[in-house]
Parts: C-alpha cells; sequence; structure tokens
C-alpha cells in the first residue's frame, strides 16, 4: 500500500508533457498550411495545437516564422472572398428574397461576417458569407 502512494505521489509531480505544431517553415499570412509546412516538437503549449491534422488545410492568418509554436489565433478556415471581389448580396425578409451585386472590402471564409458594398446604392453593409460564396445580409 506504501509503494502505490509513493508511485502515484510521483506521477503527480511531474508534468504530462506532449508535441506542439510547430511550423517547419516561414509561412507568410493568407498561405494555406500543407503537411510538408508543420512538424511536431517535444513540449506542451496550452495555446497551440497537439496534433498535424488540425492545422494543416488552415489558413495562415499572421506570418508563422520557423521552428515557432502555431498558436490557435495564427491559424484559420481558407477564406473563400477576397477583398475587392465582386460577390452576390442576398437579404431575405418577409419571405422576400432580394438579390443584387456587392463589392467585397474584407476577406473572408465561410460564417465570417464581413463589410461589403452595395454597388447599386454605394451603401456599406454587413453580411455572412455563406458556403456558396453569397452574402447573406440581415437587419
Amino acid at each position: 500500500m506504501r509503494s502505490i502512494a509513493i508511485v502515484s505521489a510521483t506521477v503527480l509531480a511531474f508534468p504530462a508533457f506532449s508535441d506542439t505544431v510547430v511550423s517547419a517553415r516561414t509561412i507568410r499570412p493568407n498561405q494555406i498550411i500543407m503537411e510538408t509546412d508543420v512538424v511536431l516538437a517535444a513540449g506542451n503549449l496550452s495555446s497551440g495545437f497537439s496534433r498535424l491534422f488540425d492545422v494543416v488545410g488552415q489558413e495562415a492568418r499572421v506570418a508563422l516564422y520557423a521552428g515557432r509554436p502555431i498558436l490557435v489565433g495564427d491559424i484559420g478556415p481558407p477564406a473563400v472572398i477576397s477583398r475587392n471581389q465582386i460577390i452576390d448580396l442576398r437579404y431575405n425578409a418577409n419571405g422576400i428574397t432580394i438579390t443584387t451585386e456587392g463589392r467585397a472590402l474584407e476577406r473572408g471564409a465561410i460564417g465570417d461576417r464581413i463589410r461589403v458594398m452595395n454597388l447599386g446604392s454605394r451603401a456599406t453593409i454587413f453580411g455572412q458569407i455563406l458556403g456558396d460564396g453569397t452574402i447573406e445580409v440581415r437587419n
């Protein structure tokens, strides 16, 4: 019984280490991260990633330097709309749908809320990016 207490006290005294995903090379912002761009390094970082497949296929939001850990806020889903791109705006209200063209004033991924300009009225409005690349304008 006494040996069990010593073993469990020894296990609790040492923190568990896991691997952290780090950049294998410098990755510029807005680049998609490939399998060859990242490696695992020893260390435990609470705001980082511990699995490669969580990072591969994501887009770099900031410059990622070689040998440094990739943090949660440094990457995100790939953008489907780029700045100044002409896109379709859609507004739904009371069973009526209005569709017009707009210009994206920001880059964004599916689900992001971005500023867009209605080309007909030149008004700046906000909308959410849908899966098909259109922007849904809400009240």
